[in-house]
């Protein structure tokens, strides 16, 4: 009796077994089951990491900044500190030839604004006055209206009292939500005060080497470590290459701009052409603010008009052109592995992610980090899938 059941066990077992075909697709299953939760758990890594990058930008901003600025300025830091022996010597040499350029453009923009406002207050008296004579001159109306629906105003403000008390605390929440974003900004203002302490810090910090990287992950496997260290070493060499090649790049659209706009007879074209190509450290966003503020200017300045706007036009198109097809191939090469396109689409999309302008300064050193992510798992894991 118990062979039997054995045996009756045995045939109900190999009746069981799964056939090749029905192993391949239950195989299928789990590895979409699998691909689904790793991108769900993903994705909410990610909803946190906006999250939190968008509450704490004001504070993070000045920190990713100073980061980018030592990643570009440690070889110029470590040229000066072999010659003068002393870091804060070395320190001290950096920050000046940061600060002497943007005390200039300071300057230019200073004389500017102050010029506008002094022109502004030469003309606040004749508004004043233009004021007065219209009120002045509605008074008489406003007196006979009020004499002859005065009644009838009066019932309706009654009427709608409530409304108006609604109305009432509507715009007193906004006005004191308009507080909290004027003191939010200033804190953030006040955050950058600290970014020549964070860049002294991180000129002057220890670089952590390669060996170094690889000592403080002992518990992963060889394999892993090592690929982990080909993703740092691949990731700062893109980092290196992009924003350095972009200051240079930046600096002579700058260059071109002011020459440009200079011949083309814009007012302040010189100043404006400066600051659009440093603006574009951060690529196409000097083009873009630049096209938003010079295109009005141009139409609308004392002596513009359509001819000037075709020319400043013009000066776009010729310096976009001489950048694309000049400057970007000889400076950067192929050396960051970024498409234009790619990086447009990438400021955009991370910028919107990471709500604001930290987003598009992160954007491409995550989009930088995602296509040498992509190449190790097309080089090592891909292949070997397939």
């Amino acid at each position: 009796m118990s062979t039997g059941g054995a045996s009756l066990t045995l045939r109900r077992m190999q009746a069981l077994e799964l056939g090749p075909r029905q192993r391949k697709v239950i195989a299928a299953a789990l590895t979409i089951l699998g691909v689904a939760v790793i991108c769900g758990l993903l994705y909410f890594i990610f909803h946190l990491l906006a999250r939190f990058v968008a509450t704490f930008s004001p504070v993070l901003m000045p920190v990713a900044v100073a980061g980018i600025l030592a990643l570009m300025l440690r070889p110029y830091y470590v040229w000066l500190l072999k010659r003068v022996r002393r870091k804060w010597l070395a320190v001290t040499i950096v920050f000046i030839s940061l600060a002497t350029p943007l005390a200039g453009a300071v300057w230019a923009f200073g004389a500017m604004v102050a010029g506008q406002v002094r022109s502004l207050l030469d003309q606040l008296p004749t508004w004043i006055e233009y004021v007065s004579a219209r009120i002045e001159a509605w008074t008489p109306q406003l007196a006979a209206f009020w004499v002859e629906q005065g009644d009838a105003v009066k019932g309706e403000l009654r009427s709608r009292s409530g409304w108006l008390a609604a109305q009432a605390m509507s715009a007193a929440r906004g006005a004191v939500s308009a507080g909290m974003s004027v003191f939010a900004v200033l804190g953030g203002l006040a955050s950058w005060l600290v970014l020549p302490v964070y860049l002294f810090f991180m000129l002057t910090a220890q670089p952590i080497s390669l060996a170094g990287v690889r000592q403080l992950m002992p518990f992963l496997k060889e394999e892993t470590r090592e690929d982990v260290i080909y993703l740092v070493r691949e990731f700062v060499n893109i980092m290196v290459a992009f924003f350095r090649g972009q200051i240079v790049i930046a600096l002579a659209q700058g260059a071109l701009y002011a020459i440009g706009f200079g011949v083309a007879g814009l007012q302040y074209g010189v100043a404006l052409g400066l600051l659009f190509g440093f603006l574009n450290i951060i690529p196409y966003l000097g083009n873009i603010i630049g096209l938003a503020v010079v295109l009005p200017l141009a139409f609308f300045q004392q002596g513009g008009g359509p001819g000037l706007l075709a020319a400043v036009v013009v000066v776009f198109a010729v310096v976009q052109t001489i950048e694309s097809y000049v400057l970007t191939p000889r400076i950067m090469g192929q050396r960051t592995g970024l498409h234009p396109m790619a990086i447009i689409f990438a400021l955009f999309f991370w910028g919107t992610a990471l709500n604001g302008l930290l987003g598009m300064i992160l954007g491409i050193p995550l989009t930088a980090f995602l296509v040498v992510l992509w190449r190790l798992l097309k080089a090592k894991y891909i292949r070997a899938v397939i």
